[in-house]
């Protein structure tokens, strides 16, 4: 079954990058620290195609698009390599430039309980999400998240999250836990090395929402605020 929560290793060239991906019903969501990643799929007999298009969400220009461009279109296909699944293709922009991905499932038992959302509550979709720390802690974190129907998954080129919420009348709530899939102790302190549990409440409508979190890190309590933006519905 090609469908779940995978983090993923890409080459285009002698580029490397890292992302999150959610794969079902023919849908690809994910993305990392700048880019969202937007896609589908189509199961053959013995191969999956994959078509997949990446959009800029965060504008820092430190964070260089590989492509040469924000907008590109990745196409390839692969298929199962025991738990793990491979793909091979390229992109329309960069022609003869070959792409390679490795799949690798995050364990389904990680991912929690659905929570509720009632009349009013928050959209289903992708969300781009950027963090900024309080309290005069320097740091924070961009990336994705996917929120449907009380359930959360996201993270970005060196964490995942999941997590779930409660959502209505213009308010939401939820609990969040936040771990590495890539080492990031050099190049987030903060929350690098650690499996971080945030607590959340905030406020939301049809394009986004706003949250303020305390996150516990090791024996470190910190304050944080983010602000969510809708990129895809559901």
């Amino acid at each position: 079954m090609f469908e779940g929560f995978y983090k993923v290793r890409f080459q285009l060239g002698d580029a490397v990058g890292r992302s999150v991906m959610y794969v079902r019903d023919g849908k690809m969501l994910g993305g990392n620290s700048a880019f969202a990643h937007i896609g589908t799929y189509v199961k053959m007999e013995d191969r999956i195609a994959i078509e997949v298009h990446t959009v800029r969400h965060n504008p820092d220009p430190s964070y260089r698009a590989m492509a040469g461009t924000d907008d590109a279109t990745l196409l390839a296909k692969g298929g199962p390599d025991g738990d793990l699944y491979r793909f091979e293709g390229g992109l329309k922009e960069l022609p003869g430039v070959m792409f390679h991905s490795v799949m690798t499932p995050i364990e389904e038992a990680a991912v929690p309980i659905a929570g509720g959302v009632g009349e009013g509550g928050i959209v289903n979709g992708l969300y781009s999400i950027h963090i900024r720390m309080l309290d005069g802690v320097e740091g924070g974190l961009t990336g994705v998240m996917l929120l449907n129907d009380g359930r959360i998954l996201g993270g970005d080129a060196s964490f995942y999250y999941v997590g779930s919420y409660t959502s209505e009348e213009g308010r939401w709530k939820g609990q969040i836990l936040n771990q590495e899939h890539t080492p990031a102790l050099g190049e987030n302190p903060v929350l690098g090395g650690h499996e971080v549990g945030i607590g959340f409440s905030g406020t939301c409508d049809d394009n986004g929402a706003l949250l303020e979190a305390t996150a516990l890190a090791g024996k470190r309590s910190l304050r944080m605020t983010a602000v969510l933006k809708l990129m895809r519905r559901l």
